[in-house]
């Protein structure tokens, strides 16, 4: 089967010919992968920043937001038949830790990371577990929902812990609306009563994310001032929520300044730093959160916002022999929403 593999780090994927996996243990799930979504996370997977995280053995394919078909499953799968359209939870986890246990299972203790430190799913087929598996519903196809295994249950899980802030009268600021955060706008609009202020750069991303649920829109490079000040002329001194989805290139301390007292930063995007002093978190009471994923039950919530059409992705597909033109696409700010990766059928 074909597979978009890592080799080398500081390098680009290749398209390589390998073999096909197969059902061994009994909870083993074999998909038949119908879309694979592209990440800025992948792009950090190649430069090598998961590296020392995850120390996965070179070379591996890349893919962690996957969908598909069932193909096959163990002796002891029951909730997922051959034929079943299914999207997976990125995490590959045991069930037994503490963490599954109590529900946290993106913390798992012997969780594997397929895309990330095992074979993921850019390829024709990709080996998981029934834990991971969850069935959509009849409207749902795997192309149209493949990246919110990741980018959407991200998005998702941010906004839900920041919900119980979000009463009437609340304002939530969302920094970056490319592939995860124009999701993150529509599950803000969904659950919760905050006014949604939306920051970004790209026209075209200001112009989505007006139509899918945010309240203003602020481009900092339109010369109207600093998208702080702006922040809080729009929310009279400061939000009560900021989720960033960029995480880098000065984000983190704009997020932070625009913040008003006692509000909370969520940290979704990364690849920056948060330096804040010590005598600002007393005095001014905000909360720094960070954001890993999400759970099992936060992908079957967001499933049924989808299916109820609360939650639409915004993609640009590509064949999966393309992967290198959708890197290209993605880390030259040409995508709109998410790259997503197709097998040939």
């Amino acid at each position: 089967m074909k597979a978009a593999r890592v080799h080398s780090y500081g390098r680009p994927p290749s398209i390589d010919e390998v073999e096909e996996p197969r059902v061994v243990g009994p909870f083993d799930v074999l998909v038949e992968v119908g879309a694979a979504g592209l990440c800025r996370t992948d792009l950090h997977v190649i430069e090598g920043q998961w590296a020392a995280i995850q120390n996965p053995t070179l070379p591996y394919t890349l893919g962690h937001e996957n969908a598909g078909w069932v193909r096959e499953v163990g002796s002891a799968v029951h909730t997922v038949t051959p034929g079943d359209a299914v999207i997976l939870h990125p995490l590959v986890t045991c069930g037994l830790c503490a963490a599954c246990r109590t529900g946290d299972d993106s913390h798992c203790s012997n969780a594997a990371f397929p895309g990330l430190n095992a074979d993921g799913g850019m390829a024709d087929l990709l080996l998981t577990n029934a834990r991971s598996v969850v069935k959509l519903s009849p409207n749902l196809q795997p192309v149209e929902v493949a990246a919110l295994a990741d980018a959407g249950l991200t998005a998702y899980h941010a906004v839900r812990k920041a919900q119980p802030l979000l009463t009437p009268g609340t304002h939530a600021v969302v920094i970056g609306a490319g592939g995860l955060g124009h999701i993150g706008v529509q599950v803000l609009a969904a659950i919760t009563s905050a006014t949604i202020t939306v920051v970004d750069r790209s026209a075209q991303a200001l112009e989505l994310a007006a139509k899918i649920g945010a309240h203003h829109t602020i481009d900092p490079t339109d010369g109207a001032g600093s998208m702080v000040d702006q922040v809080r002329e729009i929310t009279e001194s400061g939000a009560h929520v900021v989720l960033d989805f960029v995480g880098e290139h000065g984000t983190p301390a704009e997020g932070i300044a625009m913040l008003r007292n006692r509000g909370s930063y969520y940290a979704i995007g990364y690849g920056g730093e948060v330096q804040v002093p010590t005598i600002e978190l007393i005095s001014r009471e905000i909360s720094l959160v960070g954001n890993l994923v999400g759970t099992y039950n936060d992908l079957v919530e967001l499933m049924t916002l989808t299916s109820a059409g609360r939650v639409a992705l915004h993609t640009t597909s590509y064949p999966l022999d393309a992967v290198l033109d959708a890197i290209h696409d993605l880390e030259s700010g040409r995508l709109v929403g998410r790259g997503i990766l197709v097998p040939s059928p």
